[in-house]
């Protein structure tokens, strides 16, 4: 099993993103004949389930094994859908060939849930122009696709399969995840697994009231406060200083106050209380200045991964209303010290957050781009600590020995 795939942000196919591991996890082979034991393979072979998502598999050799996985949003615009399908079969193609070996077939995977008062079969049906196209345009190119499935109120419709007595029209029920010999085979590979996309991006996501009302408001006279003091140089250098002065603090509280065990949304509500409103919009506001963001992107090995990731991510959810927009930095953050420390589902989401954020948004593009192609993270690690030095120099050293910010430090 492999563990190629692909990530995009909009429409638009992007370069391949394998994940890099140094050490590379333990090899299990597992065969799937049927279309229900594709059906089930499918969150492990992603580390999540794609909600709203097109999915494409890349398939090598005679026993079909499994090479680039190409997952994206399904266009709205069914008028578009022509134009889409060469682009999708042509980025198959071409990234599979970049890695060594043209595809031999492919396997698709489109995954929506009914709107209300609708069915799983009427999205089947609603969607299967898209798999047409789609199918002829990977049969241009030579790539047979040995079966295309749609999941949807769960379960699952085979487009390929004409035998009824397995794939009847109304569907299979999807057999309870977690017991398949694919989730076996992922849980001894050490690929991690994370819910949906949509409880992924759920927790980068603002917050509602209450909190985000007085949220907005603590946010305002923050940065009435701290925005003319970030013009001229020497407050900015100030405010700096103070910004990371404060991240250090609560780095530490954030290792010294770990959720303990229960559900997501219970983890990321006990990190909410370890923050108060002017601690986030003072961090929030500061991070908008890249010298302090890329200083704070060092925490980003060992022991610092969680608790930074945990941090990034509570910092995320206080963006909200008009200052949305700021959360590209701590939405790239999370991504790039979730892909530093090895999870990169996490990581894909993380930054395909932050550029639907803000498409401009540099760093957060390069990260996606060196996910995306390959690169090592260690080799990103090395250039931010050397860009750091000279920058540390310039600003007169140490910045622990400058003021720090007046915030105090919350209970755990």
């Amino acid at each position: 099993m492999t563990q190629h795939d692909r990530e995009s942000r909009g429409n638009e196919p992007t370069p391949p993103c394998p994940q890099d591991d140094p050490t590379p996890p333990p090899q299990a082979s597992v065969s799937l004949r049927d279309p229900a034991e594709l059906a089930e393979a499918l969150p492990y072979l992603l580390g999540f389930y794609p909600d709203d998502s097109l999915v494409v598999v890349a398939l090598h050799g005679e026993r079909g094994r499994f090479g680039g996985r190409l997952r994206i949003g399904i266009p709205d615009a069914e008028t578009g859908w022509a134009a889409f399908a060469p682009q999708i079969a042509d980025c198959l193609d071409s990234s599979s060939r970049a890695r060594g070996a043209r595809p031999d077939g492919a396997l698709i995977f489109l995954c929506q849930e009914p709107e209300e008062g609708h069915t799983g079969r009427d999205v089947m049906e609603r969607l299967s122009p898209l798999v047409q196209q789609l199918r002829r345009a990977c049969g241009e190119l030579e790539i047979p696709v040995y079966e295309a499935l749609c999941l949807s109120d769960g379960r699952y419709f085979s487009y390929c399969c004409p035998d009824p007595r397995c794939c009847p029209p109304e569907g299979v029920p999807l057999a309870d995840s977690g017991t398949s010999a694919m989730a076996v085979a992922a849980a001894y590979a050490g690929v991690p697994m994370h819910g949906s996309l949509r409880e992924m991006e759920r927790r980068l996501s603002p917050l509602g009231p209450p909190f985000a009302e007085e949220q907005i408001r603590t946010l305002d006279g923050v940065s009435a406060e701290l925005t003319p003091r970030m013009v001229p140089g020497e407050g900015r250098l100030q405010v700096r200083a103070e910004t990371l002065a404060l991240l250090g603090r609560l780095m530490e509280r954030f290792q010294r106050c770990s959720p303990t065990a229960g559900t997501t949304m219970s983890q990321d509500a006990h990190d909410d209380g370890l923050l108060s409103h002017d601690e986030c919009a003072t961090a929030i506001l500061g991070l908008q200045d890249r010298e302090t963001r890329d200083q704070a992107a060092e925490w980003m090995e060992g022991a610092d991964v969680a608790p930074a990731l945990r941090l990034w991510r509570a910092l995320a959810r206080r963006c909200a209303g008009p200052y949305l927009r700021f959360a590209a930095a701590p939405l790239t953050l999370a991504g790039w010290v979730a892909w530093s420390g090895g999870d990169v589902p996490t990581a894909r989401v993380a930054l395909g957050l932050a550029l639907r954020t803000d498409p401009d948004y540099l760093f957060a593009q390069l990260l996606h781009q060196a996910c995306n192609e390959g690169l090592d993270p260690k080799l990103v690690r090395h250039c931010l600590r050397n860009e750091q030095e000279p920058d540390r120099a310039a600003d007169g050293g140490d910045q622990g020995d400058q003021p720090e910010g007046t915030t105090g430090d919350a209970a755990c």
